[in-house]
């Protein structure tokens, strides 16, 4: 189904959590949205967050039994995901899930089934591609600017580990924070994986190591054209999220830089000094979250495709299940082998 322009476009919103918060108020600027229902385990939560936005508290099956309902934002748990999906894609509604798809690389493939089959817009929260800095760097990549693209360098940090009851549910570091950077490295390199070595430790928290995880990595991807590119990601930086890349090409370089609350540099006789990094990626990635509901929001009225699909969910979840068997048997892995 394709909504014409000018005519209204009625939401459900499944979670209301820190991401439901920001996805539906991003929603609600939106000429043309009416957030009809929110849906959440928590009911105070649910009922908070519809108050706030003039909508109703509903239960999955009301949420999808209103044919007023044209599309479903989904940002409940992972858990939850694949099955909100398929429902969705079965009641002929658009589709907005935040990553990832699902844990299992099957029940993704499935998704991508019902999504395609049912021929409604699918898209998944990938948000640093909608990134300003992010955007004009590939903008200017794909002008030209410094030839072809040959290697690609990413630091991922986060300024602090997510709980480890949390941690124990996520499917991973792989699958939970590096799914971000195996997008942006199909995003950047506009190229698919080869092989993948990750190698990685517990450095800030045994309870993580407990928990069955790893709180810092090092991953290498070798292109299937041969380009290289590098990731290394932590879970603790005591200056901030540190988000940035750097992209070397045949004529020359481009860096995208962190975000900074301002850009004030002061100078005296003893330093140089600016402000650290955006303290998390609720304030890093403010502009990008409202980019890309915009986005999806226009895909849909316009019936134009979407910037970050279901395959591209498929492709990072791929990515990351490959990663996780490189880290557990310490070797390199063919992709495509791991699922």
């Amino acid at each position: 189904m394709t909504e014409g322009a000018g005519k209204t476009l009625d939401f459900a919103v499944f979670g209301a959590g820190r991401m439901g918060r920001i996805h539906a108020a991003n929603l609600a600027r939106q000429p043309g949205v009416r957030l009809r229902y929110v849906v959440d385990v928590d009911r105070d939560a649910a009922a908070a967050l519809a108050a706030r936005h003039g909508a109703q508290v509903a239960d999955v099956d009301g949420a999808f039994g209103d044919p007023s309902v044209g599309a479903t934002v989904i940002c409940s748990s992972t858990d939850t995901h694949s099955e909100l999906i398929m429902k969705s894609a079965a009641a002929g509604k658009h589709i907005f899930c935040e990553k990832p798809v699902d844990l299992a690389i099957e029940r993704a493939r499935q998704c991508a089934d019902a999504v395609a089959r049912a021929g409604v817009v699918c898209m998944i929260g990938f948000q640093r591609r909608f990134d300003p800095t992010f955007a004009a760097l590939k903008a200017r990549l794909d002008a030209g600017e410094i030839g072809t693209p040959e290697m690609l360098i990413v630091t991922s940090r986060d300024p602090g580990a997510p709980p480890v009851d949390y941690i124990r549910r996520s499917g991973g570091i792989f699958k939970d924070m590096l799914i971000h950077d195996f997008d942006i490295f199909r995003w950047i390199l506009d190229d698919d994986a080869d092989t993948v070595h990750a190698t990685g430790s517990c450095l800030s928290d045994p309870a993580i190591a407990d928990a069955g995880d790893i709180d810092s990595t090092a991953v290498t991807i070798r292109t299937k054209r041969g380009r290289l590119c590098q990731i290394n990601t932590a879970r603790r930086a005591a200056y901030g999220y540190d988000q940035r890349f750097e992209v070397l090409g045949s004529h020359g370089m481009l860096q995208a830089g962190n975000v900074r609350p301002t850009e004030v540099v002061g100078w005296s006789k003893t330093a140089v000094s600016q402000d650290v990094p955006e303290a998390f990626f609720l304030e890093r990635y403010r502009a990008a979250y409202a980019h890309e509901i915009e986005h999806f929001y226009s895909a849909v009225m316009q019936g134009t495709p979407v910037r970050t699909t279901v395959a591209d969910g498929l492709k990072a979840l791929e990515l990351a299940e490959a990663a996780a068997l490189s880290w557990r048997e310490g070797r390199a892995v063919k992709v495509g082998a791991a699922g």
